[in-house]
């Protein structure tokens, strides 16, 4: 059991979501310049990409589980604390260190990654409008958890020519932390977090086995 009710968490997105206005659309923004810089890499464009999604996960981390998720939910702090590392992470290698290199290539695990991040950007809140929960209650990408987590996996899919596994943990966790809403609170889009773990994993190691040979 969880100790919120899906109305609870619902009607908290939606006073979240109209406090912090309009930082969803710069969010918006953001992912569509890393969408864009994914086909058309640029010199910098791993450092940019890891930059933006450093962002999200610290926003996510700090703004919503510390600041929000916490009135309802007393296992928000400790999200918070995983979604700072993985910012962390993602600061610290791909942007400080410029060790991470992101492009659409050629593989399956290539276009999966493209189609997370798409379904991200614009299939998960459509999808969640569509099954009741419009705005402003609906869980917007790069400010809310799970479609921040869909669209992440993506992009690492993406990664040149291995997928780091590291970078991939804890978004891995939170695909199957909130897979477990769909579940048990019938939050029926978040179903696709479940279906992107299960896909993530094989094409992960398939593309990673590729760039060995």
């Amino acid at each position: 059991m969880l100790p919120f009710s899906a109305e609870a968490l619902f009607g908290q997105f939606g006073q979240y979501n109209s406090a912090i206005w309009p930082a969803p659309v710069s969010a918006f923004l953001l992912g569509a310049l890393a969408l864009w810089l994914l086909f058309e890499p640029r010199a910098n464009s791993g450092r940019i990409i890891s930059g933006i999604l450093a962002l999200f996960w610290a926003w996510n981390g700090a703004v919503y589980h510390l600041a929000w998720f916490s009135e309802i939910n007393f296992l928000a702090p400790m999200f918070g604390i995983f979604f700072l590392a993985e910012g962390a992470v993602l600061l610290w290698f791909g942007v400080v260190r410029d060790q991470y290199d992101y492009r659409l290539g050629r593989t399956l695990a290539d276009w999966t990654g493209l189609a997370l991040v798409i379904f991200a950007l614009a299939g998960y809140p459509l999808l969640a409008a569509q099954l009741g929960h419009v705005w402003p209650e609906t869980p917007f990408f790069g400010v809310a958890p799970c479609p921040t987590t869909l669209f992440t996996l993506g992009v690492l899919l993406m990664m040149q020519p291995r997928v780091n596994w590291p970078a991939s943990i804890i978004p891995l966790l939170w695909a199957l932390t909130g897979a477990s809403g769909a579940w048990i609170l019938d939050i029926r889009e978040d179903w696709s977090l479940l279906i992107a773990a299960v896909l993530f994993v094989p094409l992960a190691i398939a593309k990673n086995g590729a760039a060995l040979r």
